[in-house]
């Protein structure tokens, strides 16, 4: 299956998806990152990403703060849904959860997938 792609962050990522063997007609396990500061505003984000069906996780990160001189927040909140490698959906799902995020003082950070390659 080709498909098409935008020229962009999000597109680049699905074709790198796409060109490691997954198939992009079935569904994966997408993981979205939502950076927060502080442990509490996290499960503020788990709990509501919960509610439209996310799987979540809280990650905390003590090493983030030294990379740089303008460090992540410690904590992510990781929301999973298996869906289609869809570039619509991957963009309304990021702007769903950066509508949870942003009022908290938390933002969405990308996305990940392991693929359905060796499904």
């Amino acid at each position: 299956m080709t498909v098409d792609y935008p020229s962009d962050a999000d597109g680049d990522a699905l074709r790198g998806v796409a060109s490691s063997g997954n198939d992009m007609s079935k569904p994966m396990v997408f993981d979205f990152h939502i950076a927060a500061p502080d442990e509490a505003t996290a499960q503020k984000v788990a709990d509501a990403a919960a509610k439209l069906g996310y799987q979540t996780e809280l990650v905390f990160d003590d090493e983030e703060e030294d990379l740089d001189d303008d460090p992540l927040p410690p904590w992510t909140c990781e929301c999973s849904k298996m869906m289609l490698p869809d570039y619509d959906a991957l963009i309304a799902a990021q702007e769903e959860l950066d509508k949870i995020a942003q009022p908290l003082g938390a933002y969405a950070d990308g996305w990940g997938t392991f693929g359905n390659a060796d499904d």
